[in-house]
């Protein structure tokens, strides 16, 4: 949707983009699967007793942590269903605690949930299709994946989700509306969506299915311009992208249209990949810590369209390792980006495996492009800036048919 590396490895484990709810690792998340599911066993547990005794140790007058132990032995009390359990008061306090930081994307996981996230990085490709994010504490669809049941039904990039099966949304994480929306193949969910704010809400019910789509694939335009099309960065997208490269070369192209609609981005090196095709030498992407620590991903490659020109078609749903390849080159001056502000998810989250089987994922880092703006919650402003991408056209036989306006502008200038 989905962005892991660890310490100095390109493949860390670090969460990259914005959590997919047809997959939760088909490709969103890199990095060493196997060892994360090992390491959380689901049987967790946590010595209460310790924490206990953190009492007489916490009495600091900065941070009032009398106060924490006071609800605590309020709730322990006066609460009407006794006896109540430790380790869940633990656990919610310590979920209570990353929520505050108020960042989506950073989330603690009792070891139950846990579990259920590192199922979720086995792979399984069931659900809706499509990825979600919170914006203004609303959450929304970032983009609808190409032939998905989520596209089927009408989802759109930027389309507010208020209820799952009838639940609110507006207290639910990222993480846990996903955790609602994703299920087995065949099995139905229903969202209620606004495609314009409360003005109209309509319930949309859709069926999961196995999400089997193509991250890459291209075709020839008029004049002579190639048209290519990544719908997100996962395992299988840079072979199917170098052999479609190589493919393209072969027409002798006069341009290049790269079509990043509605991709939410993916494996961070394999954006950087995709992105030096066009850098001949410099910075990709800077990654940038709450301390002065800076990580640089510079160029690579054999550059194989360097000094083509290039139109990049961008929206709303553009996320997060597309908004890399995207404001590298924009930065140089090698493409022109044309259609919405992209989607502004910029930040890389940290995932730990903590001893009792419970996981921490924590925003430690923020990207920022070759010229140094900030990509996180911002978004890459695109030099053609279209009202919308698309234009529905009804024939006097009320046929409808669709004209690609973003794909007919970046065809106008490659003239």
């Amino acid at each position: 949707m989905q962005e892991i590396e660890k310490n100095q490895s390109r493949k860390r484990i670090w969460l990259v983009i914005v959590l997919a709810i047809f997959c939760l690792s088909s490709g969103i998340y890199v990095g060493r699967v196997w060892e994360i599911k090992q390491s959380i066993s689901g049987k967790g547990s946590v010595d209460i007793t310790k924490v206990i005794e953190l009492y007489s140790k916490s009495r600091s007058t900065e941070v009032s942590f009398e106060q924490f132990w006071n609800v605590w032995n309020k709730v322990k009390e006066k609460y009407v269903e006794q006896p109540v359990n430790d380790t869940d008061l633990f656990y919610g306090a310590v979920e209570g605690m990353v929520a505050g930081l108020n960042d989506p994307y950073s989330v603690y996981f009792p070891p139950k949930k846990a579990t259920e996230f590192a199922n979720d990085l086995s792979g399984k490709l069931e659900g809706i299709g499509a990825e979600i994010g919170i914006k203004e504490k609303q959450l929304i669809i970032i983009a609808p994946l190409p032939k998905s049941p989520a596209e089927s039904a009408g989802l759109k990039a930027g389309d507010k989700i208020y209820a799952i099966d009838k639940q609110e949304t507006s207290s639910l994480t990222v993480d846990e509306a996903v955790s609602k929306i994703r299920g087995p193949e065949g099995t139905e969910v229903t969202l209620t969506i606004s495609h314009n704010g409360l003005t109209s809400v309509q319930d949309i019910k859709i069926k999961r299915a196995k999400i089997t789509i193509p991250s890459v694939a291209w075709e020839m335009k008029e004049n002579n311009l190639a048209y290519l099309r990544i719908s997100y960065f996962n395992d299988n997208t840079w072979v199917e992208f170098d052999k479609i490269v190589n493919e393209i070369l072969l027409k002798l192209p006069k341009g290049v249209i790269l079509d990043l609609r509605s991709n939410p981005g993916g494996y961070l090196d394999t954006s950087v990949d995709v992105a030096s095709e066009w850098v001949k030498e410099g910075v990709i992407v800077k990654e940038k810590f709450s301390s002065t620590k800076e990580n640089t991903y510079q160029t690579s490659g054999t550059h194989r369209f360097l000094n083509i020109p290039t139109i990049i078609l961008v929206d709303e749903g553009t996320a997060s390792g597309s908004e890399i390849v995207a404001g590298a080159l924009q930065d140089y001056g090698l493409a022109k980006l044309v259609g919405a502000k992209t989607y502004g998810k910029g930040s890389v989250q940290d995932f730990e495996v903590l001893p009792d089987g419970s996981a921490l994922k924590i925003t430690v880092a923020k990207w920022y492009t070759p010229k140094d703006r900030q990509i996180s919650k911002l978004g890459i402003i695109p030099d053609v800036i279209l009202d919308k991408m698309v234009e529905e056209i009804k024939d006097a036989k009320g046929n409808i048919t669709y004209k690609d306006l973003g794909l007919e502008k970046a065809i106008e200038l490659l003239k």
